[in-house]
């Protein structure tokens, strides 16, 4: 028989199964823990089905995690609402020792109930596959970094070091070639080292095409190109912001977007006595972590470099003025901060974080293209 009420579902997933539990609405409602389903999508349609012969309404949540955001789409697509959950904010007991799949599914759907919980942002499935496609580039970048390591370890274990200008040239690549060692088996480990560095160099070039590729085509285009107006926001930034963050219309304010990086001051602050450290670090590090890669270029005077010029050729006019802007204030308070002692680093994380308000004034001023 149909009830005319609302339940909250808590599902605790897993790579096999998915735990259950429900909380009828209302302050005194039952809260009862269902059992396990498989996490096959046959199985999560049978129990949406069965839940919802018995209730009007449904309103499931999970955490965020490695099994992604599949079970969200489907059981949106099946027209109900479900939420995912950031695991870094949900509610506990600073006494609470034991943890289990029953529990924590029981925990979701109480706090679900109590409207405790923070959803996550959800890409659609074209933002997702970009942003994983970008995330392998940023692996196979790390991959050819650790392999040239590798090598330059090597070498300095040996007494070889490379006195010419730039590591990594033609000049840099002759000069290994001149390298000579007592034992055949050090050789074998040199052209190990150098093919290990040649096939992470072609993987790494590999990406960058297809990176560029799918960015032709995909709706947040105009975005990323908009972007690169701004000083220190190069291709590269501009779409790793872009993927992590997405599109910057959802956040109410600049603050919200500078909270969200973990660009704001931690605060412990009691009675009279105020207390503010480092930055909070939440959020998106990978976002973060490019917004102050791009700060550093602030150190430098204001001015209208031609790479800067040719990047800006196309853009409307309130674009280039807020990049403009930006270039102004952002050069002007990295030499004021330094001047009054800061250390290069704080003055950095301090220019990022303003850097981040400019992104979000330009995502303002842009429309994505639709989605065909």
């Amino acid at each position: 028989m149909r009830q005319d009420s609302k339940i909250y579902v808590g599902l605790d997933t897993s790579k096999l199964k998915i735990s259950v539990a429900v909380a009828e609405a209302g302050r005194d409602g039952d809260v009862r823990f269902i059992g396990e389903i498989d996490s096959a999508p046959d199985a999560v349609e049978r129990l949406v089905t069965k839940f919802a012969k018995r209730h009007q309404d449904l309103a499931f949540c999970y955490e965020a995690g490695p099994t992604g955001y599949g079970l969200h789409r489907q059981i949106t697509r099946l027209g109900y609402d479900c939420i995912v959950v950031a695991p870094s904010l949900i509610p506990k007991r600073p006494g609470e020792r034991v943890k289990t799949n029953r529990r924590d599914a029981l925990t979701l759907a109480k706090l679900h109930r109590a409207g405790e919980l923070t959803a996550v942002w959800v890409p659609d499935p074209e933002h997702e596959a970009v942003r994983e496609l970008v995330r392998a580039r940023e692996a196979a970048m790390e991959d050819l970094r650790r392999a040239r390591q590798h090598l330059q370890s090597f070498l300095l274990r040996h007494g070889r070091v490379f006195t010419g200008r730039q590591a990594w040239t033609k000049a840099h690549t002759r000069w290994l070639c001149e390298q000579r060692f007592e034992h055949p088996a050090q050789y074998l480990v040199l052209a190990e080292y150098r093919q290990a560095i040649e096939a992470a160099e072609i993987r790494l070039k590999r990406l960058d095409e297809q990176v560029a590729e799918a960015v032709s085509s995909w709706s947040m285009a105009p975005v990323i190109t908009a972007y690169q107006a701004l000083r220190g926001v190069a291709f590269l930034t501009a779409i790793t912001f872009v993927t992590e963050i997405g599109d910057v219309r959802r956040f109410d304010s600049p603050r919200q977007l500078m909270a969200y990086l973990g660009l704001v001051p931690c605060e412990n602050s009691t009675g009279e006595r105020i207390r503010r450290g480092g930055i909070t670090k939440a959020g998106n590090g990978r976002a973060r972590r490019v917004l102050i890669e791009g700060a550093w270029t602030y150190r430098f005077p204001a001015r209208m470099s031609r790479l800067l010029q040719e990047r800006q050729a196309g853009l409307t006019k309130a674009v280039c003025d807020i990049a403009w802007k930006a270039q102004v204030r952002l050069c002007a308070r990295y030499r004021k901060l330094m001047a009054r002692g800061k250390r290069q680093a704080v003055v950095t994380v301090a220019i990022a974080r303003e850097l981040a308000a400019f992104l979000w004034a330009i995502g303002r001023k842009v429309e994505p293209h639709s989605a065909t």
